[in-house]
This record gives structure tokens, C-alpha cells and sequence, in this order.
């Protein structure tokens, strides 16, 4: 391709809200042009005023995209034998021919289901189908997963069982139309800003229109702007959200039309929900019952509601339950379908969504179909042109039973492509002893010296966004095509390209021959055609001329057309077309506080940095923003376990231990610390807090609990004093901080 000069339009590779970045080619200041500290040309991004979901706003990781597209990248494929030796640098067609061997190998010794792969919410679109059409079609095992387990999984399955499909039935414009924003479990002033920012404003300029109510227990800068501010217990909320329709139902603010011709369920629901009085939920949730009975008034049917929730419900050993819980109250008060309300997941990753319409996850098919529906396997095979009986009805691996079968030696092959799981993964050490006993390991990666790449056996340099043409999809369901505007970096290809030679290897040839990542996405487009989540109107021409586009978008579908909210008939997914209640009983944390281990940690992110710091990483603007991962711990805390403010402090949980700098801060509760997520062993500043966590996930959805573990904390002497005046304090503390240090 011909290295572009005029500005070009995209959607930004970071988060789920998936702004539209207008990016300049290489200023010139004077007669130089603006470079890296590796000396290329570098783009500058700024928020794209024609795109609808942000309307020309950018939060500062977008804004520095620019910065770290050519900076620390993975030149050439890799190889070697053993983890134990160096890489050497290979060919292509050697590295793809020690694929295809591998796979052949595995097929005739153990089968199919010895094989598997772990993708990304980064990914386009194409590659994920594609990836999809070659372990579920051509290689004939499920056990595709993608990093998305860890993020969405128990908003997808929330969804399915209430509403009978995957899907967010609201749009961003609703921000603008809300009585009541509710924001449970989501911190979007750092991990989605530009809908803070949109939300705040309105704010400021109409303080009366809204009223922002945010559960957490932190006092986050989301929460700093909300009128009511509940700092629930860690593991409490679904017992919140039973209360809340406790006094709903009690105050006769449900919709009791609505419920009658609308739903299932109902009396189920309201005999457990009628035993969640407001005493016991506030004791329950250690927040005061006027509170309760404040927020409950605002749900009523007269209302407009908006709940909005991200990874603090859905990285639950409850996750599903608790999406349950949140979609009741909107069912029983008639809240979805219309302007201003409904239950929208908040996805954490660009092309999350993207991922779940062509079936990136263990159980699923293109076109938001499942693989134990035996109709659906049929349509799938026939739109492949693979064998009837090719795809299995078994589901496949999720992203922990992938560690799990790797830990019985049931793998002989692990791909991963464009994630990190050795930082984002719970109980690290775990992983990495598993990881280690896999014959192969594949990484696909743009970026050199991962934290995964040093359990690899083969590197493939990997084309990132910029490079390659696609689209992606973000939280309100508008689809963006996002072109290629940079030449490839040295060696690096595409996804798609790769996983679609590796099909006609497998001697899939006619199958897998795509000339460009249009023909792919014309492909993918038609097997969506008359499903839920239907773009068979949509390609890349169209998307190009016209701009961002929400589905449904069916063919002879007119881009004007209005597809903002889905439901608008009341009319759902399940089989009765009537949306179901669900109802679980409570069960608080996976891991509670015990005497050993008092606190709950808890994890997140920091606005300036993204996952597992492999792109971010790379921007000094962003690593001034957050030079460290800082504990945050009660002062009341810090004061019984001895930890001062800007100290070492070790923690320490069942699985591992690690050191941190102390801040101490009154902005979260007792009982409770937080650490933030990104920094792996390859950071100067490591700290991986994921080697904390436990991997017990919810049962529906399968996604870890990642944001509470049972810790304790203890000081550390700090490593700069003379070792001769705190010599008895270092033997009191070594057990704590010499593993945390390996």
C-alpha cells in the first residue's frame, strides 16, 4: 500500500466506547518532521467531529495513539525449540509450516480438542471470523476463547437468559434523555471518559435533569460526581438491587402492564425479592438504609433510567445473576425499549462486540448463534462449505479450562493472538506453570518483549491496527470501518491473513481464499442476515462513503434509517417473545475476609493507561500520568496493619505476595484495598496484582472473579535504607517480600 498523506478517519484501538479519531500524517514542524524516540514519523490522532458515538471528543490514550505505532514492535517471526533457549529469526512459510505440522500432529494423535486458541476484544472483526471458520470449521474444536471471558462474558449471558439474546438494547444518546443514571460496578471517569465527560456535562449545564447515583466502594472520580453515592460492601450489589425492587414493588412504582404482557417469571421474582427488606439489605450492603430508600424512589415507572455497569459486576463469581438483577428492575418497571432507559453493558474493549457477533467465544457461532443448537451448526457448515458434523456440539474451552487442560498436558498447541494473558489472567503463577507444560505455544503480537512472548516457543509479527483494514464494533452497536493508513511493519501481516493460510494449508483452499479483508467481511455480513444482531447491509464501501452505523442494519437498509435501541416493541429474543425474570439468591464473594486474610482487594484501571500496558506503555505523557501502581488502603487500615503513606507495603493473598507504594485515602472503604491491573514482570515498576487473584468464575458465564481477593498487608522496609539499621525488620518481613520480588 501507499503510505497515506491526507488525514484519515478511524475508531480508536482503545476502549469499548469506540470514539472516532481523525488522524493527521506526520506534522512538519519548520523543515523536520515529528518523530519517535526511534526516529519514525509519527501520525497524530484527534477526535473525529462526524463520528456520531463522540462526537469529536478523545480522551488522552487516544489522543497519543500516535505515539506508539511504530515504538518497541516485533520485527520478524521467531523461533525456538524450548523456553529454555534464544529466539532465532525464522521465515514465514517456516513458521507457518511448523504450525500446520504441529496441527497435524495433534489431529492424528488426540484429536481435535488438543488445539486451542486465545484471541482479543483487539482484534477486527475479520479476524475473528476467520479465526472462528478455522478452529470450529477446518480443524473441528470449539476451544476458541477470547480475552472477552475476562471482560463480557457475564453481560452476554445476562442478556441471553433475560432478554434471549447478547446484545445492549440501549444507545449513548440515551445519556442525554436519563432522569437516572446508575452506575453500578463501572468507574467510567477513568475507563470509559468521553461518556463521562458527555454525562457531566449535561450535568453542569442541566444539574436538575439528572440524577447520577454510582455504586462502588471507592469513592472514584465517577463517584466524586454523583449526588448519591453508595459504598457498598465488595460482593453486596445483587442484594442492593433486591432491595431497590423490595421498595419499588412495596411503593407500587412497578409497571404492572408492562409486567403482565411483557414478561415471565414475575411471582418467582417477587417471593425472593420480598424477603430483602431495607434493614436487611442495608446491613447486608453496610450502607444506611435511608440511602437505600433514597435511590429505590428513584426507580419508578414514571421515571427514565439508565443503568450502566462495566467489570465490577461482571468480574463476579455472580456476574450473571448480578446482570440479572440489574435487567429486573428495568423489566419491572418497564425501563427498556425507550429513550432514556434501559440496562447497557459498558463493553471494556474496542472490538469486544465485534467479537460476539462472530461467535469469538467457546460457545458460540457467527451471527450471535450457539454451538449445542444443532440448526445452527447446520447453517454455519453450509455457509463454509465444510462437511456436515465438522463443528462440534460440545462447547469449547473457556479461557481458565484452556490453563486448566494445559496444566492435565491435554494441549499441544496454544495460540494466542493479540492479548496478554501472563498479566491480565488470574493466579499467574499458576498460569505460567501450566503455560510451561504446553509443547507449543504461539504468540501473534505486534509488540516485542511481552510478558506472554517469554513463554513462547513461535513469535508472529503481527500487523495492529493502522496496518490493516477492518471493522470494529463498540458499545451501542455502531459498526466502524477502520482503514489502513500505514504501511505493515517490516514483516508483520494481518490476522485474518495468517489464520486463512493456515486453513489452506489444512488443505481448506477454496474455503479459506480471500483476496482482501472486504471479501472476509462480505462473507462474515451475510451469515448475520435476519439474526438479532443482522449488518447484512453493511460493507466496507458503505461504511467507508456513509460513516459509523448501528445494527440492525438488514440489507436495503437506508443509513439514515434508526436503529438507536433495540426492543422498541416490546417484543424480546426467547422463544414466547416475552422477557424473563431471573432470580438468584445472593452468595457474596468467592473468597471472603477471614482472620489470615481481613481485607478485600479489589482491581481496576488508571485513565491513563490500557490492560497490560504493551501500547501505552510506550508514551511518556502517559507514564508521568501514573509512574506506579499505588495500594489504597483506609487510613483507619493503614493504621491497624501499620502501613504508612508512601511506604512499601507487602500483600499478600492464598496465591502469592507482592510490594506497592501505600496511599492511603479515605476515598475507600474499610475493609477494602485497591491495586491497579496493568503492570506485568517485563515494567520496571512491576506488580503483578493478577497473581493475587483466584480463577473461581461464575458458573453461567464462566468469567473470573477478578475483582475480589481475601488479602493482608504488612510494611516493607524500604530497599534505599542502610540494611544495618533495619536488619531485625528485613528477617520480620522476608518471607513477605522476597517472593514478590522473583
Amino acid at each position: 500500500m501507499t503510505e497515506q498523506t491526507s488525514s484519515i478517519r478511524s475508531q480508536c484501538p482503545y476502549c469499548g466506547v469506540g470514539c472516532g479519531l481523525d488522524l493527521q500524517p506526520p506534522a512538519k514542524k519548520g523543515a523536520a518532521v515529528r518523530r519517535d524516540a526511534e526516529g519514525t514519523p509519527m501520525w497524530s490522532a484527534r477526535g473525529d467531529k462526524l463520528h456520531p458515538s463522540s462526537l469529536g471528543q478523545v480522551c488522552i490514550k487516544g489522543a497519543t495513539v500516535g505515539e506508539t505505532l511504530a515504538r518497541g514492535r516485533l520485527d520478524q517471526p521467531l523461533s525456538r525449540n524450548s523456553l529454555n533457549e534464544n529466539f532465532e529469526p525464522i521465515s514465514w512459510d517456516e513458521a507457518l509450516e511448523r504450525i500446520t505440522d504441529q496441527i497435524q500432529s495433534s489431529l492424528k494423535s488426540k484429536g481435535p480438542d488438543s488445539i486451542a486458541m486465545y484471541g482479543s476484544g483487539q482484534f477486527h472483526t475479520e479476524d475473528y471470523y476467520i479465526a472462528q471458520k478455522l478452529l470450529k470449521g477446518a480443524i473441528g474444536t470449539n476451544n476458541f476463547d477470547a480475552n472477552s471471558r475476562l471482560c463480557m462474558s457475564s453481560a452476554v449471558a445476562g442478556y441471553t437468559r433475560s432478554l434471549g439474546s447478547d446484545g445492549p438494547p440501549c444507545c449513548y444518546e440515551d445519556l442525554d434523555h436519563c432522569t437516572l443514571a446508575f452506575l453500578i460496578g463501572s468507574n467510567i471517569a477513568e475507563c470509559h471518559p468521553v461518556l463521562f465527560q458527555r454525562l457531566l456535562k449535561r450535568k453542569k449545564k442541566h444539574p436538575n435533569s439528572v440524577t447520577i447515583v454510582v455504586v462502588d466502594p471507592r469513592q472514584t472520580d465517577t463517584a466524586k460526581a454523583a449526588d448519591i453515592h453508595l459504598a457498598v460492601a465488595p460482593g453486596s450489589d445483587l442484594a442492593l438491587l433486591h432491595g431497590i425492587a423490595h421498595l419499588v414493588m412495596r411503593d407500587n412504582g412497578q409497571d404492572s402492564e408492562f409486567i403482565d404482557n411483557c414478561t415471565d417469571k414475575y411471582d418467582s421474582f417477587f417471593d425472593v425479592v420480598a424477603r430483602w427488606t431495607p434493614r436487611r439489605v442495608a446491613l447486608y450492603c453496610g450502607i444506611p438504609e435511608k440511602r437505600l430508600r433514597e435511590v429505590a424512589q428513584l426507580f419508578h415507572h414514571r421515571e427514565r433510567v439508565l443503568s450502566l455497569w462495566s467489570m465490577g459486576v461482571n468480574q463476579r463469581r455472580e456476574g450473571t445473576a448480578v446482570v440479572g438483577g440489574i435487567i429486573n428492575l428495568h423489566l419491572l418497571t418497564g425501563q427498556i425499549g425507550r429513550e432514556g432507559s434501559g440496562p447497557f453493558s459498558l463493553t471494556g474493549q474496542p472490538n469486544a462486540m465485534g467479537g460476539r457477533e462472530a461467535g469469538g467465544l467457546s460457545h458460540l457461532l457467527p451471527g450471535y448463534r450457539q454451538v449445542t443448537n444443532a440448526e445452527h451448526r447446520t447453517q454455519i457448515e453450509h455457509t463454509w462449505d465444510i462437511p456436515k458434523g465438522n463443528i462440534s456440539p460440545n462447547p469449547g474451552l473457556t479461557a481458565w479450562e484452556q490453563v486448566e487442560a494445559m496444566e492435565r498436558g491435554e494441549l499441544d498447541l496454544w495460540w494466542v493472538a493479540a492479548t496478554n494473558p501472563l498479566v491480565s489472567m488470574p493466579d499467574l503463577e499458576r498460569v505460567k506453570a501450566a503455560v510451561k507444560r504446553c509443547p507449543m505455544v504461539v504468540v501473534s503480537e505486534a509488540y516485542a518483549d511481552t510478558e506472554t512472548s517469554h513463554y513462547a516457543h513461535l513469535l508472529l509479527p503481527a500487523a495492529q491496527w493502522s496496518e490493516k483494514a477492518g471493522t470494529m464494533t463498540n458499545s451501542e452497536r455502531r459498526v466502524t470501518y477502520c482503514p489502513a493508513f500505514r504501511q505493515p511493519h517490516r514483516e508483520s501481516r494481518p490476522d485474518w491473513q495468517v489464520f486463512a493460510e493456515i486453513g489452506r494449508r489444512l488443505g481448506f483452499e477454496a474455503q479459506f481464499s480471500y483476496e482482501s479483508a472486504a471479501e472476509v467481511y462480505a462473507e462474515f455480513t451475510a451469515v448475520t442476515d435476519k439474526q438479532l444482531c443482522d449488518v447484512s447491509g453493511l460493507s466496507h464501501q458503505l461504511l467507508a462513503r456513509e460513516g459509523p452505523q448501528q445494527w440492525p442494519f438488514p440489507q436495503k437498509s437506508s443509513p439514515s434509517q434508526d436503529s438507536k435501541r433495540l426492543y422498541t416493541n416490546q417484543r424480546f429474543q426467547t422463544a414466547n417473545q416475552r422477557a424473563q425474570f431471573c432470580t438468584d439468591q445472593p452468595l457474596g464473594l468467592a473468597e471472603p475476609p477471614c482472620e489470615t486474610y481481613p481485607l478485600i482487594l479489589t482491581i481496576g484501571r488508571y485513565l491513563g493507561q490500557w490492560h497490560t500496558m504493551t501500547r501505552t506503555g510506550k508514551v511518556k505523557r502517559l507514564t508521568t500520568m501514573h509512574p506506579e501502581p499505588l495500594l489504597e488502603i483506609h487510613p483507619k487500615d493503614a493504621d491497624q496493619f501499620a502501613v504508612k503513606h508512601g511506604e512499601l507495603a507487602a500483600i499478600s493473598s492464598r496465591r502469592g505476595q507482592l510490594t506497592a507504594r501505600v496511599k492511603v485515602t479515605e476515598k475507600i472503604r474499610r475493609s477494602t484495598v485497591f491495586l491497579p491491573m496493568h503492570w506485568g514482570f517485563t515494567q520496571a515498576q512491576a506488580c503483578e496484582v493478577n497473581a493475587l487473584m483466584h480463577e473461581q468464575s461464575c458458573p453461567i458465564s464462566k468469567q473470573p472473579e477478578l475483582k475480589a481477593s481475601a488479602v493482608i498487608v504488612a510494611p516493607v522496609m524500604s530497599v534505599i535504607k542502610p540494611i544495618e539499621q533495619e536488619g531485625k525488620r528485613l528477617q520480620a518481613v522476608r518471607r513477605l517480600i522476597i517472593p514478590a520480588l522473583r
